[in-house]
């Protein structure tokens, strides 16, 4: 949280350059008091903590405290059942004062990578105006690039509109703060326990999904999302969703719907609508179809603040732990059901985003090579197509000059 605006995504650089960093617990009468040593400097303005920040480790110690006592202590929380995790994530979402009742649906999520050129994150930032200036509020994953750029233009389009109620929901979870730290536009901030949990909360607080070019990150959210709506019991709940760049980036999804098309079929394609460039036409369709939302969530007597009726499989709810043995034991196979097999893509892409930023994976491939995996050689072939892509146009790190692919890819017939 410190580390905010402070765009690097390298982990072990970052714990390096502050390995004398210090955090001192003072219990005081009515609470705790935090004693921060060696700090980031850019945390401080003449001494005092900025005020953003200080509400951002306020987060930290109010969700992760919260949800380890509630999962710690007898009748807390359930995490063992998909009823129990759903109801999981809306506690913590609810403590946090992020679901608000009696308010018609208005929160578009955009997802988009944080390694992202110029071009693309003025894009983000444009596409945020126009729905800043439609009164829609902006819900991402909190960092910087494609995360941070429609949350600045929303609050240019808010003040505009002389809205001051705009919302810049952050969502994330504690194995990617260190390298995606919340950027300073965040105004409340929620930290769920995993990746699976995250992107939970997203789909069921949003009413639409703007998607922008990414990378591994980006390409898991897109394939968690297409694992949702290809289930039969979700086909009549409406989830907007559209995929949108600027013009100098129009292949990024011209390669994702290839790759779509080719692995899980042409039917995956028709839950999102690609946009190149013409923001204000992205903000017209949000708008239509947060119309079509609302109708829907009336007719149905559903909350306008959390997606109950959305079924998300068990096997899309569990957390999914990157070790060498769990990504070799994938099933990358192109004969299993769309449904099933989208779930193994997800699993395989939140692996190689571990291995890219996250402490725990980093560790992994710094200890054990590579991961390892294996499919069937004709979905061998596209994965490690798309991927080429990233790492070409240079979305796996910020620093992709010298980026070393944490994986290798085996086709089963060549072993």
């Amino acid at each position: 949280m410190l580390n905010t605006g402070n765009e690097r995504d390298d982990v072990a650089e970052i714990l390096r350059d502050f390995a004398d960093f210090r955090i001192e617990v003072i219990p005081e009468s009515r609470g705790i008091k935090l004693k921060l040593q060696n700090a980031p400097a850019s945390a401080f303005v003449d001494g005092k903590l900025i005020q953003g920040i200080q509400e951002h480790i306020f987060a930290v110690l109010r969700d992760i405290i919260y949800t380890q006592d509630k999962i710690d202590r007898a009748g807390g929380f359930d995490i063992t059942t998909g009823p129990g995790i759903t109801d999981t994530v809306f506690r913590i979402l609810r403590n946090a004062g992020v679901v608000r009742p009696n308010m018609p649906p208005n929160l578009v999520v955009c997802w988009g990578g944080h390694s992202v050129s110029r071009a693309e994150y003025d894009y983000s930032k444009t596409i945020g105006y126009e729905l800043g200036l439609r009164g829609l509020d902006i819900a991402t994953g909190c960092g910087i690039g494609a995360m941070k750029g429609p949350m600045k233009g929303a609050m240019i389009g808010h003040a505009k509109q002389k809205n001051r109620r705009g919302r810049y929901i952050g969502i994330t979870e504690p194995g990617i703060i260190a390298s995606e730290s919340p950027n300073p536009t965040v105004s409340e901030l929620v930290i769920l326990p995993d990746i699976e949990k995250r992107l939970e909360a997203f789909v069921r607080l949003a009413h639409c999904i703007i998607v922008f070019p990414g990378g591994a990150g980006t390409a898991e959210e897109v394939l968690y999302l297409l694992g949702l709506l290809m289930q039969e019991e979700n086909r009549n709940i409406p989830l907007p969703i559209i995929f949108c760049s600027g013009e100098s980036s129009a292949s990024y999804f011209i390669d994702l719907d290839r790759f779509i098309r080719n692995t899980l079929g042409e039917a995956a394609t028709k839950f999102y609508q690609i946009v190149v460039g013409n923001p204000q036409h992205v903000a017209q369709i949000c708008l239509r179809n947060l119309n079509i939302v609302l109708a829907h969530r009336h007719s149905t007597h559903e909350s306008y603040a959390f997606n109950w009726r959305l079924k998300i499989p068990e096997a899309m709810q569990s957390p999914f732990i990157s070790t060498h043995a769990n990504m070799a034991n994938l099933r990358l196979d192109a004969t299993l059901p769309s449904a099933q097999l989208v779930c193994e893509l997800r699993r395989a892409f939140s692996g190689i985003v571990a291995g890219n930023v996250k402490a725990f994976g980093i560790e992994q491939i710094a200890k054990h090579g590579p991961f390892q995996l294996q499919g069937d050689p004709a979905l061998t072939v596209e994965l490690d197509w798309l991927l080429g892509q990233f790492v070409k146009s240079g979305r796996m790190k910020i620093n992709s000059s010298d980026y070393k692919p944490c994986y290798v890819l085996n086709a089963k017939n060549a072993l």
